[in-house]
C-alpha cells in the first residue's frame, strides 16, 4: 500500500484532494495534528515517510518544503505555481502528448498545472506543435471562473451574509497584465510572448470557460474544422475530449462541467473568426482533480481512478 501526506491540508486544494483520497483503500493517508500542521520537523518526517507528497501551498512555503526532502523515492506532486516552469519538474498535463505523460510517469517531480493556464495551454498547445500557429503570435485569452478559484478567503467573502453588492456582478483581475500563470502559459506552449490575459471572476462556485479568439490569417487560413480535427485526434478521452457543439442553447456556462474532473475543447465561431474554447472546472481538472490523475499516473494506476468524468 503506497502513502500520501498532503501538505498544506487545510486549504482548498488540499481539502479537495483529502476527500478524494481518503476513501482509497489502495493508499494510506499521512495526516499531521493539527498542533503540528506547520511544525517543520513534523512536515519533513511526514514529507520523507511518503511514496507521494501532495504540497498545497503558497509558493515560498512550496520550495522550502521541496529543499526538506531527502528520500529519493518520494515523488513530490506540487499544485503551487513555483515548479510550472521548473524544467525539473514534469509538467502534469498528460493529455497534451505521449512524451509529457511519458515524462510524469517516470517523474519524482511533477507540477500540477494552474486551472486558467490549463484551457489556455490545452487549446494554444497543440497548435503550435503542429505547425498551424506561430510561436511568435501575439495572442489574447478571456478566463471566466467560479470564486472557489480564489480560495477559502474569497469563498467566505460571496457567501457571506451581507456580502458587497459589487459581488454580484463579474470581476475582471489581474488588470496589470502580471498574473502568475502567464509564466507557464507562455513556456509550456513555446509562444514568444505572453497574450494578453483578461481574467474574470463570477457569482458561481465552480467551473470556468478559456477563451482564445483566433482571425484566420493566425492559423495560415487554416479552417475550424482543420482545427477540430487537430483537437479531436488528440483529445480522445476520458479526461479530455473534443465536444461539436457543448452550448446551451446559443448560451455557454462557466458551471457547465462543475463538480467534474474532465475538460471539453471546442471550436466556435466562422471561417473568418474563430473562438477556441475550454470548459472545465476550475478544482476539477484545474487543480485537485489534475493532482488525483498526475497521482495515479505515476502510480501506474488507471489515471481516471477517483476522478469524476
Amino acid at each position: 500500500m503506497k502513502t500520501v501526506f498532503i501538505d498544506g491540508k487545510a486549504g482548498t486544494t488540499g481539502l479537495r484532494i483529502y476527500e478524494r483520497l481518503g476513501g482509497r483503500a489502495d493508499l494510506e493517508m499521512i495526516t499531521l495534528p493539527e498542533a503540528y500542521r506547520k511544525d517543520e520537523k513534523a512536515r519533513r518526517e511526514a514529507i520523507n515517510s511518503a511514496d507521494v507528497a501532495f504540497l498545497c501551498l503558497p509558493d515560498a512555503a512550496a520550495r522550502e518544503a521541496v529543499a526538506m526532502v531527502d528520500n529519493p523515492h518520494t515523488v513530490i506532486i506540487d499544485t503551487s505555481t513555483a515548479h510550472r516552469t521548473d524544467p525539473a519538474f514534469a509538467y502534469g498535463f498528460p493529455e497534451l502528448s505521449p512524451s509529457f505523460e511519458e515524462k510524469i510517469k517516470n517523474s519524482k517531480r511533477i507540477a500540477v498545472p494552474g486551472c486558467h493556464a490549463s484551457g489556455f495551454i490545452a487549446l494554444v498547445y497543440p497548435l503550435i506543435a503542429n505547425g498551424i500557429l506561430s510561436p511568435s503570435a501575439r495572442l489574447c485569452c478571456h478566463s471566466v471562473t467560479g470564486y472557489s478559484g480564489g480560495g477559502k478567503k474569497m469563498i467566505a467573502e460571496y457567501e457571506a451574509q451581507n456580502r458587497d453588492p459589487l459581488l454580484g456582478a463579474p470581476r475582471q483581475y489581474a488588470l496589470t497584465q502580471e498574473h502568475k500563470h502567464l509564466k507557464e502559459m507562455k513556456a509550456v506552449t513555446g509562444l514568444s510572448a505572453a497574450p494578453i490575459f483578461c481574467p474574470i471572476v463570477s457569482d458561481f462556485y465552480s467551473g470556468m470557460v478559456v477563451t482564445v479568439p483566433l482571425f484566420k490569417e493566425d492559423v495560415g487560413g487554416a479552417s475550424p474544422s482543420a482545427l477540430a480535427e487537430i483537437y479531436r485526434e488528440l483529445y480522445r478521452g476520458p479526461v479530455v475530449s473534443y465536444a461539436d457543439d457543448p452550448s446551451e442553447g446559443g448560451f455557454l456556462s462557466g458551471a457547465g462541467l462543475s463538480g467534474k474532473d474532465g475538460m471539453q475543447i471546442s471550436v466556435l465561431g466562422n471561417a473568418d473568426r474563430m473562438l477556441l474554447v475550454a470548459r472545465y472546472d476550475n478544482l476539477g481538472k484545474g487543480a485537485s482533480g489534475a493532482a488525483v490523475e498526475n497521482l495515479n499516473i505515476v502510480l501506474g494506476l488507471e489515471k481516471t481512478l477517483g476522478l469524476e468524468l
